[in-house]
C-alpha cells in the first residue's frame, strides 16, 4: 500500500529541481545586501525554525548541526550566540564560502553520521538533526548517537508516512521515495517519538507536520518540574543489571537496569500505578521505563541505561509526576573493577555456620568474608572457586571501606564429599585458596 502522499513526491520532486537549477539549498541575505536564492526560501526557512523551542539569545550554549548541508540553521544558532559544530557527510563549497562571506568561526566537521561520539565532539546543549533521520539504513542507532550529544534537547525532523495510529515504518529497498537510492524509510510521527524514548530521551513531542509530510519532533533529556508541591517520594530499595544483576554498566552497549521501590503510604492503600506514572534520574539525565510489575510489597522498574552519562559513579533515583525524588542507589559506568589482592578471612556452612566446614545438599550455602574487594564489585565479576566449580555469588555485603565483605554463594547440588581449595577472583586477581570440608548432611 502507498503510505506516501502524492503532495510529498511533488514537492520532493519540485525541491530538487530546484537544487540542480541553483546549486543551493538554503536561500541567504548576505550582509552586503545580496540574496542566495536556494531551493528552501528564506522564509520557509524561518517558519521552520520558529517551530523550535529554542531562544534567540544562546551565548553560552553549545549548538551540534549534523548534516548542515548549506548551513543555514547553523549560521542562524551562531547569529544567535552558540558555540557551533556542524557535521556534513562531505565537503560543501557552498558552507565554505558562506564562512568567508560571514566572517563565520562555525567548527565544520566533515564526518559519518555513524562516527559522531562524545569523546570526538563533546557533548551539546542542542543538537540540529534535520532532514537525516529518512536518509540511515540504521534511523534508531542514528537516533542514539544523537542522544548521547545531547545534554538537553534535539531537534528532529525528518520525511514521515501518512500511516496513522501505533508505531510503523516504511522501508525503501531502492528509489521508491524521491527517486533517490539513500532515502532508507519512512517511519509515522508515532514510531518517530518512540524511537526518540527508545534511544534514550525522556520524552518527545510533535510539534509540526507540513503538506509536505515533514514532521517536527523536540525531543529531551529531563522531565518537566512538578508544578505543585511535590508528593512524599518514592522508597527506593535497589537498582541493578536487568541482565547479570551487578551495579556495572557499558556505555558501549545497550543496557538495561531494574529498581525496586516501595511507596508511602504502603502499597496496600497506594494508587495503582503504571508505567507512565514513573521517571527515571540516572546521573545528570533522565529516562522513560520501558516496564513496570508489581512485585507482592514493592514494584519493579526496568529502564535503558541513558547515553551520554559521565564515567564513574551515577546516582539513580525515581518519582511520579507528581512526587519527590527518591532517596539514591548508585551504578558504576565504564569504571574499572581493579584491586590490588584478596584475602578470604573466613569461611563457613551458610546455615549451621560450621567455620571451614559444609554440609552438601540440593539447598546448600557457603558464606565467606573477603577483605581487597573494589567498591564496584558485583554479582557479575566477582568469581568463587571451589575446585574445579567457577560459582557466581547471588548476594555480596553492600561495600564499606576497610571491612571485608560476606558472599554467600548457593553450592552445587552434585558436589561430592571431600576436601577443596577455596579461591575467590576479579579480574586478573586471584585470592590464595583456602581449604573447605565437605561432609554429607
Amino acid at each position: 500500500m502507498q503510505r506516501i502522499g502524492p503532495q510529498a513526491l511533488a514537492d520532493a520532486r519540485i525541491w530538487q529541481a530546484g537544487l540542480q537549477q541553483t546549486g543551493w539549498w538554503h536561500s541567504f541575505e548576505l550582509p552586503d545586501g545580496r540574496v542566495i536564492k536556494g531551493a528552501n526560501t528564506i522564509e520557509s526557512l524561518r517558519t521552520r525554525v520558529n517551530l523550535f523551542p529554542i531562544p534567540q539569545d544562546l551565548r553560552g550554549k553549545r549548538v551540534l548541526d549534523i548534516g548542515a548541508w548549506d548551513g543555514w540553521f547553523s549560521f542562524e544558532m551562531e547569529r544567535r550566540g552558540a558555540e557551533v559544530v556542524s557535521v556534513d557527510a562531505y565537503d560543501s563549497r557552498n558552507f565554505r564560502y558562506l564562512q568567508r562571506e560571514l566572517h563565520s568561526k562555525i567548527d565544520y566537521r566533515i564526518m559519518d553520521m555513524y562516527e559522531l561520539t562524545p569523546a570526538k565532539l563533546g557533548t551539546f546543549d542542542i543538537v540540529l538533526f534535520l532532514g537525516v533521520l529518512y536518509h540511515l539504513k540504521h534511523p534508531l542507532l542514528g537516533l542514539e548517537r544523537v542522544c548521547a550529544l545531547t545534554r538537553d534537547l534535539a531537534v528532529v525532523q525528518t520525511f514521515v508516512s501518512s500511516e496513522p495510529g501505533s508505531p510503523v515504518m516504511e522501508f525503501f529497498e531502492f528509489d521508491e521515495l524521491g527517486g533517490q537510492f539513500d532515502n532508507w524509510c519512512a517511519p509515522n510521527t508515532a514510531c518517530v517519538m518512540a524511537m526518540a524514548r527508545t534511544a534514550g530521551f525522556a520524552r518527545a513531542g510533535l510539534v509540526d507536520v507540513n503538506k509536505s509530510s515533514s514532521a517536527t519532533v523536540i525531543c529531551y533529556r529531563h522531565f518537566p518540574e512538578p508544578s505543585a508541591a511535590p508528593d512524599t517520594p518514592l522508597v527506593l530499595a535497589g537498582c541493578m543489571h536487568a541482565v547479570n544483576f551487578g551495579i556495572n554498566f557499558d556505555s558501549e552497549k545497550d543496557e538495561y537496569a531494574s529498581a525496586w521501590f516501595t511507596c508511602e503510604p504502603s502499597i496496600k492503600d497506594a494508587p495503582e500505578l503504571t508505567r507512565a506514572d514513573i521517571q527515571v534520574s540516572v546521573g545528570p539525565f533522565h529516562i522513560a521505563p520501558v516496564a513496570l510489575d508489581r512485585k507482592a510489597d514493592a514494584w519493579q522498574v526496568t529502564f535503558k541505561m541513558p547515553p551520554g552519562l559521565p564515567n564513574g559513579w551515577n546516582e539513580v533515583r525515581l518519582r511520579t509526576a507528581s512526587s519527590g525524588w527518591s532517596n539514591p542507589c548508585k551504578i558504576a559506568i565504564d569504571l574499572p573493577v581493579d584491586c590490588e589482592s584478596l584475602t578470604i578471612t573466613g569461611a563457613a556452612d551458610g546455615k549451621t555456620w560450621t567455620p571451614y566446614q559444609l554440609q552438601t545438599g540440593p539447598d546448600a550455602v557457603l558464606a565467606l568474608w573477603v577483605a581487597g574487594l573494589p567498591e564496584n564489585r558485583d554479582r557479575a565479576n566477582v568469581r568463587i572457586g571451589l575446585g574445579e566449580y567457577a560459582l557466581p555469588p547471588y548476594t555480596i555485603e553492600p561495600w564499606e571501606a576497610a571491612k571485608p565483605a560476606q558472599i554467600n554463594v548457593r553450592l552445587p547440588a552434585e558436589l561430592e564429599p571431600g576436601t577443596y581449595p577455596l579461591t575467590v577472583a576479579v579480574g586478573g586477581v586471584i585470592s590464595a585458596p583456602v581449604s573447605i570440608r565437605c561432609v554429607h548432611r
